[in-house]
Order: C-alpha cells, then sequence, then structure tokens
C-alpha cells in the first residue's frame, strides 16, 4: 500500500485508504423479554443471526477527489461511511484517515435533545476538534447559515428534521474540515436550502477539498462527484467514473426490479420474451458514430433478439444528460402504435431523427421494450453515448435559432 504522506506519480495524496474492511453485525431473535426469558439458559446462537453488512471492501480516496457511493437499500452505504468517519469500527480492516474529517449521518446524530441549538453547536464544533474560541469566531456564519434564527436557544428536541439539517450542516461546514462525510440527510431539507448546501459541497470542491457523498440519487451523483463506488450486499461491485457508477447501479437496481418481479434474465420466462442486444447510434450512411453534430441526421438502433413469434410489443427510447436529465423521451405506446406481429428472431427498431436539435455536450441514449400491456421486458440504461460539438452561438442543450430584431 503506498504511503498516505506523499503523491504518487504526480496524483495528490490518499487522505482515505479503505483496506479489506469487513463489518458484521448480530441480529438476535428473541427480540421481547418474554421470548428472552423463555430462551434463557438455552444456546444462545440459535436465537442470533448474523448480518455481514460489508464484506473486504478496499478503495482509496485521494484528495481533492469527489466520491459518491451508490447501491440499494441495505447494500452497506451508510455503515461504510461511518466505519470512514470512525462512527464504528470494522470487524476485520484497516481504514488509514489524514486530515479533518466532518461527517453529516443520519439525522440528529451527534445532537443531544434536552441541550438548546447553541450549546449543541459549540457540542458537535468541539466533538470535532474545534476549539471555544474557533467555534466562537465562526458562530455568526453557522447561525447565519443555518437560517433558525432565534431557534437556537430552543432545545433541538423541539425542532423540524428540516432545522436538525440545517444546524448540523451548517456546523459541519464551517468546521473547517479536509474531508466532507455526507449522508442522505440533506434530501430532508426545503429546495432552497438543498441548492445552498451544493452550492457550500462546490466551493470546498474548488478549494480542493474532499467529499464523500451517499446517495441513492444518479443525477446528484453525476453531478457532483468525479468517481463512484457502487455496493452491492455488502461488496463492492464497481469502483470507476460517476457515469460508469451510475449505470451499473441501474442496472443493479433494473436487476432487482425484475427479480421481484419474477423475470429474472436466467428465468426460464425470461428466455421466451424479446431481449435488447445493443443500442447503436449512426449518422446518415448508417454509420456507427460517438459523435454528431447539431442539425445533423441521426439514427437510433436499438437491436432486439425475439426469441418466439409474437403478435403486439411494444419500445421506448430516452436522451439523459450526464447529471441524469431527461431530454427527450418517445415510444410506441406514447405514439399509439406498436410493433409486431413479429416473428421469432433479430429485430432492429430505429429511431431516427432528421435534424438533431440538441446543442454541445455529451449525452446517453436508453431504450427499452414491453408487453403489449406495458409490463417491460427489458431495458438498457446508457446503453449508447454520443457527443455533440459546442456551438459558439448558444448556451444550453436545446438548440434553436432564433430571429432577432429591434422594434
Amino acid at each position: 500500500m503506498s504511503s498516505m504522506n506523499r503523491a504518487v506519480n504526480g496524483e495528490t495524496p490518499e487522505v482515505v485508504v479503505v483496506e479489506r474492511v469487513s463489518k458484521s453485525f448480530v441480529m438476535r431473535r428473541d427480540n421481547s423479554l418474554k421470548e428472552r426469558v423463555v430462551t434463557l439458559g438455552r444456546r444462545g446462537r440459535a436465537h442470533q443471526e448474523k448480518f455481514d453488512a460489508l464484506k473486504d471492501v478496499s478503495f482509496t480516496i485521494r484528495a481533492g477527489s469527489s466520491i459518491g457511493l451508490l447501491g440499494t437499500n441495505g447494500s452497506g452505504k451508510s455503515t461504510l461511511l461511518k466505519v470512514i468517519g470512525g462512527i464504528i469500527d470494522p470487524s476485520s480492516g484497516s481504514v488509514l484517515r489524514r486530515g479533518r474529517l466532518a461527517a453529516l449521518l443520519e439525522l440528529g446524530a451527534g445532537f443531544h435533545p434536552d441541550l438548546s441549538g447553541r450549546d449543541n453547536v459549540y457540542l458537535n464544533a468541539a466533538i470535532l476538534g474545534l476549539s471555544k474560541e474557533e467555534t466562537d469566531a465562526e458562530f455568526d456564519n453557522i447561525l447565519a447559515f443555518s437560517e433558525i434564527g432565534d431557534f437556537i436557544d430552543t432545545q433541538v428536541k423541539f425542532y423540524s428534521s428540516g432545522m436538525y439539517v440545517r444546524l448540523a450542516f451548517a456546523v459541519a461546514v464551517h468546521t473547517d474540515p479536509d474531508v466532507l462525510l455526507v449522508d442522505e440527510v440533506l434530501a430532508v431539507g426545503d429546495e432552497a436550502f438543498q441548492r445552498k448546501c451544493m452550492d457550500k459541497i462546490r466551493q470546498f470542491q474548488r478549494e480542493g477539498r474532499t467529499i464523500v457523498l451517499v446517495s441513492h440519487s444518479a443525477e446528484q451523483v453525476m453531478e457532483v462527484c468525479d468517481r463512484g463506488v457502487v455496493l452491492s450486499h455488502g461488496e463492492v461491485a464497481f469502483i470507476g467514473s460517476s457515469v460508469d457508477a451510475t449505470r451499473v447501479h441501474r442496472e443493479i437496481l433494473e436487476g432487482t426490479r425484475k427479480a421481484a418481479a419474477g423475470v429474472a434474465l436466467e428465468s426460464a420466462e425470461a428466455r421466451t420474451i424479446p431481449r435488447i442486444v445493443s443500442v447503436d447510434v449512426r449518422n446518415s450512411s448508417g454509420d456507427p458514430v460517438e459523435n454528431i453534430s447539431t442539425g445533423d441526421e441521426m439514427t437510433v438502433e436499438v437491436h432486439v433478439d425475439v426469441p418466439n413469434d409474437i403478435e403486439e410489443w411494444h419500445s421506448s427510447l430516452s436522451i439523459d444528460t450526464p447529471n441524469g436529465q431527461q431530454i427527450f423521451g418517445t415510444g410506441t405506446r406514447r405514439l399509439e402504435t406498436w410493433h409486431g406481429p413479429s416473428s421469432a428472431g433479430s429485430r432492429t427498431i430505429s429511431y431516427k431523427f432528421p435534424r438533431l436539435p440538441l446543442a454541445g455536450g455529451q449525452y446517453f441514449v436508453n431504450a427499452e421494450v414491453l408487453a403489449a400491456d406495458g409490463r417491460p421486458f427489458d431495458i438498457q440504461w446508457q446503453g449508447a453515448m454520443f457527443f455533440v460539438p459546442a456551438l459558439t452561438t448558444q448556451t444550453g442543450v436545446a438548440h434553436a435559432e432564433p430571429e432577432i430584431s429591434v422594434r
């Protein structure tokens, strides 16, 4: 393992090294007092169950990077964040840290309900390593950022969830952290405060601080983070760019949904319904391309394997920005038409755009095939990607040619 005290190959130094970390919890099945009395003296292990929240997790975080932790519920994201923050110890493995860490975890964490907001500011700041004099100097800024006004001298047990988050985030970002750990709690605040928090996070990024963000929002991860770590059942499923991480995360979510619906890929039924093989972006000559200019003809081809004859089926297509914002979507059901009848074999669905109405930027294509009643057969998130060169005449993603006049 490389030293945390120096940069390697010109890269920034490592601020967090997670090495083969595992975390297990013991869950009791005899939860009530009656059950515990009945099982008293019996073999305790029969009424206990071991749950592995993290399994042999390893990765490094470098100074100035922004890392998104993605995964389904129960995948181990919050547990990993607590281990990184030193809130809980791993069952095995190690976490090396450098610099001051500030953690914004579950709602109300680190707050004493019987203390006032003012007292909790000093308590939390002290826990994060600030002296009383340093907290005095930052107190007015913390209060102004939190926007809770006179409630600062009210016991926090009377705070709303939004007030909790406002004050906790205000304390965390004003303790001069080198590494900021943020869990899903930002989803509690109102929209204006969420924008304020995101602005602060972007300021931290410009200052070269390190952000570790747990989020269910693929859009938020792509907007904020440069890299992503995807967890599945406590294990690392993927480490890479935030764009690729969100794609893997969506594939896991889609796999979970299909399994729950009883149409998992390995099932017998799945081998009898249409599946998407690939998605291509082609120019006017029919050549596959990754770059295409505004106003040019573009065709998206969705290649589908149809295992059996089918009378009626549907498809849909959408185009997203790297931030996950959908800028276009349509399909046969929306257009009140359909595909079929189709005999077994390979089929290619074409969505043709005679003049591409998009301005400069990177875009992702999502495709889906569905049954006649709208039940999903298969979907490919980010099945294809294309890039449109930037235009000097405008900003934004929609291309328009306005006529400008003065009267």
